[in-house]
């Protein structure tokens, strides 16, 4: 190690990222020998459908895909990400300049952050929130102003919480809904308002919609740019990671403004050439893939859903029903921090949830439990809770 050489201040100021800690726990527990049973991590359990597989197959056997990718995507994946926003949400897009392909989504939010935010410009981020959310506008120099996100508004950014004077000076807001980490839903109006809000203090909006696929009991999401107007002043970010079973596949899209996504284009010719041309076919192929493929995956998550709840409800726990993504968001006993909680639960049952600090300073007091495990599996954490006295209140209950 050259101590002389010291990381970059923005490096310097960023806090340990903590689904890394979290796997240097795992790889620890391992070593001692538990058997974990990971829910902390948003990585979807399952097999790549296999059209998608086979797809992919094809197209490495094919020499034409072995170059470089073009700098903004295949003509034919960009075709077929606005054909697909048009089928689910009514939107249409322009191909050649309202569609670009991401290494995954969570590359373009921080690459879109450092395309657009100059050192000490606000950003206005919900917490608790995704952490690329907040940590790409960081690694840019911005100034984060948390936007404090409480139960009683059922998760939902209430624009009368940011100062006038604050939303005067921001450039950007991301937002999320359905939301990781909370599961929270919006309606209609909700984004309306985000618009409005927007348009009124001349913000970039930055929506994250990776979860809006996982739906359940009927709800169908919203994209911001169903919404009149929002074309004019927003990006919207979408994955396959969830919806597909694609997650190591590295591949998502942004939509929206073609002004913003060119400027994020622009960056990304410096930094990288695109996605594998390959994977660019299998993804045309999973966003052709028939509906009843969706709503497989959404019965998969529902039911995990409700056989967690209903198990957790046994010890204690009163957790709303989510009506889309694939988390739970579970309040800590009474007196115990995020941290603490996660820590004593993977020492004395092997289960893995993340600590709702992870996600900023609004998610302390919650764990975050994902729903990729089979009911077999999640049976046994709530057994190994039970048995640990892991309860809400365990006076009470266990």
């Amino acid at each position: 190690m050259l101590d002389w050489i010291a990381p970059a201040n923005r490096l310097q100021a960023l806090p340990p990222y903590v689904f890394a800690r979290l796997d240097e726990l795992k790889a620890r527990a391992r070593e001692q020998g538990l058997d974990l049973i990971d829910l902390g991590m948003g990585n979807p359990d399952g097999p790549t459908p296999q059209p998608i597989i086979d797809a992919a197959v094809a197209a490495l056997q094919n020499p034409e895909n072995h170059g470089y990718p073009p700098f903004e995507g295949t003509a034919s994946f960009r075709r077929s990400i606005t054909n697909w926003y048009n089928r689910r949400y009514g939107v249409e897009l322009d191909p050649d300049s309202e569609a670009l392909p991401l290494i995954g989504s969570k590359e373009g939010l921080g690459h879109l952050a450092i395309a657009y935010v100059n050192p000490g410009d606000v950003v206005l981020v919900p917490s608790p929130a995704y952490p690329a959310h907040f940590r790409g506008p960081a690694i840019a120099g911005g100034k984060i102003h948390s936007i404090i996100l409480k139960p009683e508004k059922n998760w939902l950014i209430d624009v009368n919480d940011i100062p006038e004077d604050i939303a005067k000076q921001a450039k950007m807001l991301y937002f999320n809904y359905p939301s990781n980490p909370t599961g929270a839903t919006a309606p209609r109006e909700f984004f309306e308002e985000m618009v409005a809000f927007a348009r009124h203090y001349q913000i970039l909006l930055v929506h994250d919609l990776c979860y809006a696929e996982l739906a359940f009991d009927g709800y169908q999401p919203t994209s911001l740019l169903e919404i009149p107007g929002a074309k004019d002043i927003s990006v919207e970010f979408h994955t396959l990671s969830k919806t597909y079973n694609m997650a190591g596949w590295r591949v998502g899209f942004v939509v929206g403004n073609r002004h913003i996504i060119q400027g994020l284009r622009t960056l990304k010719t410096n930094l990288d050439y695109g996605i594998f041309s390959a994977i660019q076919k299998a993804a045309e192929t999973a966003l052709q893939l028939p509906d009843v493929y969706l709503t497989q995956v959404q019965e998969r998550y529902r039911e995990r859903r409700d056989f967690l709840i209903e198990g957790l409800g046994k010890l204690g726990w009163n957790v709303p029903k989510t009506l889309a993504t694939m988390y739970l968001w579970v309040p800590c006993p009474v007196g115990v921090g995020s941290t603490d909680f996660a820590l004593d639960v993977l020492q004395k049952t092997g289960v893995v949830v993340t600590p709702g600090n992870a996600f900023g300073i609004g998610g302390e007091g919650y764990v975050r439990i994902s729903l990729i495990a089979d009911l077999d599996r999640l049976g046994e954490a709530l057994r190994r809770f039970k048995e640990a006295g892991i309860c809400y209140e365990p006076a009470k209950v266990c």
